[in-house]
């Protein structure tokens, strides 16, 4: 029984999405866990996923979805229905000569999935029985078609003809050269598939990330992409993530396949280290994190924020971070009024090109020029004479005892800034330099003694940060490892090793809050 779409352009042919359907429970077992032997019977979201797949076709016959995209957060079975999917493909699409492939960032992750699929065609004499198989191949010698793993080292894949790409944990894969291997290669298939299975990711800048927006656009009717399938689980942005509720948003199979106990124990761990937050929310909320390993609780850094108070006229130590010509500055003041530090941020970019740095990187670099927290300097690359005027006018309002700058970045600026009469410092950027105040920032917003006003752009720095440690533990942000701008918080980190060493703390009364 078929019946069509509105738009008359494709049709649902009902008996070849149960057929697609019963292959799972009737061909296939689970090879691990407490299901080990039991038939694969899908859940009903991923009955729901199989049968949009096969279930809905183009007037001539063939699939009308050609690339499913699945984000979905661990513990939810997506590498056993991965598996189920890619023997489908194999033994019943219609294909002679198919050539179903199993790609991964590395061997052992693509070999995952098979050895699971290959297990099922083990366990079951009618699959076993037409197959030969391999250690990382399964052949069907009657229709002439294979089952193999590939790895990321793309240089050697070329000359395939594949007929379906099952991809996984794409947010791993280091570029996007065996992605566009596979998907080429399908140019002579009647109606090739590709299926993607990945949780979130950190790098925003990825394949991953690029196709994981587009699938999320897809779903919100931004863009139409017919024959593009996106099915992503995950907790929305705002969501609370120490919540049950958004614990079972996120998770189709939560209290079949994970246990709510599980997800509490992983949650409070989340909530006692820092550093595991964006491991929780990556890997079991489906949400993508600024960074792999997160070095500052956001909570503690929201909690040091409060209005500024007047600080016309009072003592503090301000640090340059100059970036390259096309990119953020940033200049950070810190005042020590007795036991807390209040910081005031100041940034710059160049003001041509502010639409598509916004596009790229996904941030809003132009909300933020509007509300004043960047300054958008003329031209095309920042113009360091506006930066030096700016300083210059802020000494005109703040008594600016001295200014750490990049020891090995010592531009024409920092010249210019000590002939004005400045008391320019060179900063390390090394261990022995950035550890002692590192940790002092760390020990600061842990104890709510540091100030940052709320500053928007300086906050999604230090959502950005992740660190480096030496084998003494001495520990710095890195920014090689940080995937976005951190610029600010490493000024931040300089001008608070200034206030370490300086002597100009203020005492509360000689300050007015307003």
């Amino acid at each position: 029984m078929a019946r069509r779409d509105s738009s008359a352009e494709f049709l649902y042919d009902e008996a070849a999405a149960d057929r697609a359907v019963a292959f799972f429970a009737e061909c296939l077992t689970h090879t691990t866990g407490e299901w080990r032997g039991k038939p694969f019977i899908l859940s009903d979201w991923q009955a729901a996923i199989v049968r949009q797949i096969f279930g809905w076709k183009r007037q001539d016959g063939t699939r009308k979805y050609r690339t499913v995209f699945l984000g979905l957060p661990r513990k939810m079975g997506k590498t056993t229905l991965a598996a189920g999917l890619a023997l489908y493909a194999l033994y019943c699409d219609g294909e002679l000569g198919a050539q179903v492939i199993n790609a991964a960032a590395d061997r052992e992750q693509a070999a995952l999935c098979f050895d699971s699929a290959k297990q099922m065609v083990l366990a079951e004499p009618e699959l076993a029985d037409r197959s030969e198989v391999f250690r990382r191949s399964v052949i069907v010698p009657l229709t002439g078609s294979s089952y193999k793993v590939l790895s990321s080292e793309a240089y050697s894949k070329h000359g395939l003809s594949v007929s379906y790409a099952g991809m996984d944990e794409l947010h791993a894969w280091p570029d996007r050269e065996l992605y566009d291997v596979l998907v080429t290669s399908m140019g002579a298939r009647r109606q090739p598939l590709t299926v993607i299975t990945t949780t979130a990711g950190y790098d925003k800048h990825s394949l991953c990330y690029e196709l994981w927006d587009y699938a999320e656009k897809v779903s919100a009717g931004i863009i139409r992409d017919d024959s593009f399938l996106p099915a992503i689980f995950a907790a929305g942005k705002d969501d609370d993530w120490k919540d049950p509720a958004t614990w079972a948003k996120a998770n189709p199979n939560f209290g079949v396949t994970v246990q709510q106990s599980f997800y509490e124990q992983e949650c409070a761990k989340a909530i006692s280290l820092p550093s595991y937050e964006n491991t929780f929310r990556r890997l079991y909320l489906n949400q993508w994190t600024e960074q792999d390993v997160r070095w500052l609780s956001m909570d503690a850094w929201d909690a040091c924020a409060a209005p500024l108070p007047d600080l016309d006229g009072l003592p503090c130590f301000a640090a340059l971070d100059l970036s390259s010509t096309t990119d953020l500055s940033a200049l950070v003041l810190a005042f020590p009024v007795e036991d807390k530090v209040h910081v005031l941020p100041f940034f710059w970019m160049p003001s041509e090109g502010i639409r598509k740095r916004v596009e790229r990187d996904r941030v809003p670099y132009d909300r933020w020029i509007k509300d004043g927290f960047i300054e958008a300097t003329p031209g095309r690359v920042i113009d360091y004479e506006y930066i030096r005027n700016k300083i210059n006018a802020l000494a005109e309002k703040y008594h600016i005892k001295e200014i750490a700058v990049d020891r090995w970045n010592a531009t024409q600026l920092s010249t210019q800034l000590e002939g004005d009469g400045f008391e320019m410092i060179g900063f390390g950027q090394g261990f022995a330099s950035m550890a002692a105040p590192t940790k002092e920032l760390e020990r600061r917003i842990l104890e709510g003694t540091i100030n940052h006003g709320k500053n928007p752009v300086l906050r999604w720095m230090a959502s950005n940060v992740t660190t480096e440690t030496d084998a003494a533990g001495n520990l710095k942000p890195s920014k090689k490892k940080s995937t976005e701008r951190i610029d600010g918080i490493v000024a931040t980190i300089m001008a608070l090793g200034r206030v370490m060493v300086g002597d100009a703390t203020v005492p509360t009364g000689e300050i007015l809050f307003v």
